[in-house]
């Protein structure tokens, strides 16, 4: 009797080990038949996750427990890794389809129907599943499309990833569609191929990641933490403001504008001057306006060129004010509006296509090309351009515009009034590129001709 008492006690400690998810042991979210709506359905239309169910009791799910709780980590915080107890909830499971345990469902993005792992049940199959449906908002960014990225949507940080891989990181993707970021942060991508904009941006190595903010794209931060989803999140956190609108108000806060209205030209070091552009990188200003005069595209390295020439100029300025305040012999007062005049007359500087804004090129007449002028948009509308010398051997380059500057630092530019006092009309863009792409065609088409009939 008294062995029979001891195996009656000693069987239900035998029998009573089961799987239990911990809470503060494992990062699996168990959830309830009643939950699932709430935790899982509710975010289908912009998020993936998955449900392990599962039978306390059995074996071949306590084999599964670390497996899972493994993906469960490696996606913390990305995507809803969730499991849900069979024997608690056999109702739910049974209109799930679920039939035996251990099964694993993953519920992607709508209108994409939930489905169930197929095959041998590993946590590697699990964690590539939910990879693969991660929603992704990132914009993949181009020189071509980087200022308009940077300028839409003003009020939104602008967060760049600098990438040797092709494709877009997961944690990136997570980051982008992650439920307050989508629709307060603007997330893009820069691979190592462009160039152009790793150098604008000084980019040494990769993944590189920096958030770009303001109307100019003048605050830039560089994240130097783990690169790792939870930490890189809350840093973009810092950097992002709930609730944002569809529209902004202006500077004024009068008027509102839509977030849609670009201005790239307010993030570049020097900007084309257009129709749309011409207000704010010219005649809104103070000071004068020094443009590079081109028949097409202004090219990188002329880019380059002349972002140099207005750095040497702003940072001699206020010394040479002080000098020249001397020599002319001005009085305090003039001496000191001078100095202030100085200080912002080269800080206006861009480029014109005068192969599209023809009327311009009447205007200005240059005997060669490239080119450059200083326009006084301010009062009298007047400009003076450079002298490429009697026979042409001043170049618009960089040893040519410097004399063009220091000849009006010096006083001794003579400027031409605009007729008028009115400014050309500007070129309707679309229908202007369309015209120099067919003059370039037929150009190119009557080579061809020439060379053959040669």
């Amino acid at each position: 009797m008294r062995w029979l008492l001891l195996s009656a006690l000693a069987t239900p400690s035998l029998t009573a080990a089961k799987l239990v998810i911990e809470a503060m042991e494992h990062d699996i979210m168990q959830i309830q038949a009643s939950t699932f709506d709430g935790i899982i359905s509710k975010f289908r239309d912009s998020s993936v996750a998955s449900l392990w169910f599962f039978n306390d009791d059995n074996k071949e799910d306590e084999k599964f427990l670390d497996e899972y709780n493994k993906v469960a980590g490696e996606m913390k915080g990305m995507a809803k890794v969730c499991a849900i107890s069979c024997k608690e909830y056999s109702v739910f499971c049974e209109k799930q389809g679920v039939k035996e345990t251990p099964t694993v469902m993953i519920y992607p993005p709508n209108p994409v129907p939930a489905f169930k792992i197929d095959g041998k049940l590993e946590g590697k199959a699990v964690f590539n599943k939910l990879a693969k449906f991660m929603p992704d908002q990132t914009e993949r960014i181009t020189k071509d499309n980087l200022d308009k990225f940077l300028t839409t949507e003003v009020t939104k940080p602008k967060a760049l990833l600098f990438s040797n891989k092709k494709s877009v990181p997961l944690i990136w993707k997570a980051l982008s569609s992650e439920t307050v970021f989508k629709r307060t942060v603007k997330f893009g991508i820069v691979t190592e191929d462009q160039t152009d904009i790793v150098q604008r941006y000084k980019v040494k190595k990769f993944p590189t990641v920096i958030i770009q903010q303001g109307a100019k794209g003048e605050k830039k931060d560089t994240y130097t933490g783990e690169l790792k989803f939870l930490p890189l999140k809350d840093w973009v956190n810092l950097h992002s403001e709930s609730g944002m609108g569809d529209k902004v108000s202006s500077a004024g806060g009068a008027k509102e504008e839509s977030v849609e209205e670009a201005k790239p030209w307010l993030v570049q070091e020097v900007p084309e001057l257009t129709a749309k552009s011409h207000q704010d990188v010219c005649f809104k200003g103070e000071g004068l306006c020094v443009i590079f005069l081109k028949d097409g595209e202004a090219s990188p390295a002329e880019i380059e060129m002349l972002t140099g020439l207005s750095k040497k100029y702003t940072s001699q300025l206020s010394d040479r004010g002080a000098k020249m305040k001397w020599s002319l012999g001005m009085s305090s007062s003039i001496s000191a509006a001078f100095e202030a005049f100085l200080t912002v007359v080269f800080l206006a500087r861009m480029w014109m296509n005068l192969a599209i804004e023809s009327a311009y090129k009447e205007l200005f007449a240059p005997a060669q090309l490239p080119s450059a002028a200083v326009f006084n948009p301010h009062k009298r509308l007047r400009f003076t351009l450079l002298d490429h010398g009697e026979e042409g051997e001043v170049k618009g380059d960089e040893q040519g515009i410097t004399k063009l500057l220091d000849k009006v630092l010096g006083g001794d530019a003579r400027f031409t009034m605009v007729k008028g006092q009115k400014l050309p009309a500007w070129a309707q863009r679309e229908a202007a590129k369309k015209a120099v792409a067919q003059s370039s065609r037929r150009q190119s088409s009557n080579g061809v001709k020439r060379l053959t009939l040669t």
